[in-house]
């Protein structure tokens, strides 16, 4: 077997109580799945896998080699392609079991004449000016006669109390209402948290999938799915005066016992966590000193005495501390994990 010096332990059982939390707010409306890249970094097919036997019959990914790869294992369940086609992959557009969300005019063209009447989703604009169609263009006629599945937007600011989330509610109910269409969606995970009012439909979580807290109506009803171990390279001591990694940015103050992991910003572990994030090991913080590198970390372990070369840390990475010690949000930490990690799922 393969040795990897860097392994993510995965929570399968976590990431489906996780669904049902978000299908049981969802009401009404189908709960469907974000696993878009690669499920948000944590492995899209073994994601879907587990989602589809509890339940899960629409997913959502961003591209068509995303699709290709999980439409052999979702039997006939839902797979919506978000963002739409470019001509280069309109023949396999026209074909495939996945549907495109048509986010331009160019692309509801092209699938008129392409599509041949198959179902397609149709993202609108309803304040984001990120992807989708405006109102402009709805009331030119440009849908007429398209037979559309799902009828989505996305909010901008669902993660914050913002006027801005009824403004786009409101601006969506009132555009799906000119538009024949089997489904309507807007939520995503923070979106759910924000109430009926936002649910339509079907409802698109990503994030709180995967353990992160959008806001803080899932905080106790998310549970963790990821957690990151190291392995430690080496063992040394710097004594008073000396310096730690790079630009000698850490300067010990007194003598200290180091462990250097196996662990850098090539693999997700980005230079944000530099003299900021920590390691656990039996109970007790060790911080990180100095410089993130691009494969190694130093932690402090004057308080595990006992830790020895070839041995293992666990990472402080739940999404919302880590969040707090790099800057970096929860979506930036799980998806850049890097594929040094061997991905454990229990």
């Amino acid at each position: 077997m393969t040795h990897h010096p860097l392994r993510l332990r995965i929570d399968g059982q976590a990431l489906v109580s996780n669904w049902r939390w978000l299908a049981a707010r969802s009401g009404a409306a189908a709960c469907g799945a974000a696993v878009k890249a690669n499920g948000y970094g944590i492995g899209a097919a073994e994601v879907a896998t587990r989602l589809l036997a509890a339940g899960c019959r629409d997913f959502f990914v961003a591209t068509w080699n995303e699709a290709d790869t999980l439409l052999p294992l979702l039997g006939d369940a839902s797979l919506s392609v978000l963002h739409g086609f470019q001509e280069e992959d309109l023949g396999r557009a026209a074909v495939s079991g996945a549907r495109p969300v048509l986010n331009t005019p160019l692309q509801v063209r092209r699938w008129r004449e392409a599509g041949g009447g198959r179902p397609c989703d149709v993202m609108l604009d309803s304040g984001m000016n990120r992807l989708g169609l405006s109102p402009a263009d709805v009331a030119t006629g440009l849908l007429d006669g398209l037979t559309i599945e799902t009828l989505m937007s996305h909010l901008a600011c669902g993660d914050e109390d913002a006027d801005m989330n009824m403004r786009q509610r409101d601006r969506f109910a009132e555009l799906a209402a000119t538009i024949p269409a089997r489904r309507r969606s807007l939520a995503n995970s923070a979106g759910i948290c924000l109430g009926p009012n936002y649910l339509f439909d079907l409802t698109r979580p990503g994030i709180a999938l995967y353990g992160g807290i959008p806001r803080a109506e899932a905080a106790g009803g998310i549970r963790r799915v990821v957690r990151l171990d190291a392995q430690i390279v080496q063992r040394r001591r710097a004594e008073a005066g000396e310096c730690v990694g790079y630009n000698a940015t850490f300067t010990a103050a007194q003598p200290v016992e180091l462990a250097v992991l196996n662990l850098g910003y090539a693999d997700g572990y980005l230079r944000g966590f530099s003299s900021r994030g920590q390691a656990w090991f039996e109970g007790a913080a060790l911080p990180v000193v100095g410089r993130v590198s691009m494969d190694l970390t130093t932690i402090s372990v004057d308080i595990s005495p006992d830790l020895a070369e070839g041995d293992w840390v666990e990472i402080d990475y739940d999404l919302v501390s880590a969040a707090a010690q790099s800057g970096l949000s929860q979506y930036e930490l799980l998806t850049v994990l890097g594929n040094r990690h061997a991905r454990v799922w229990t």
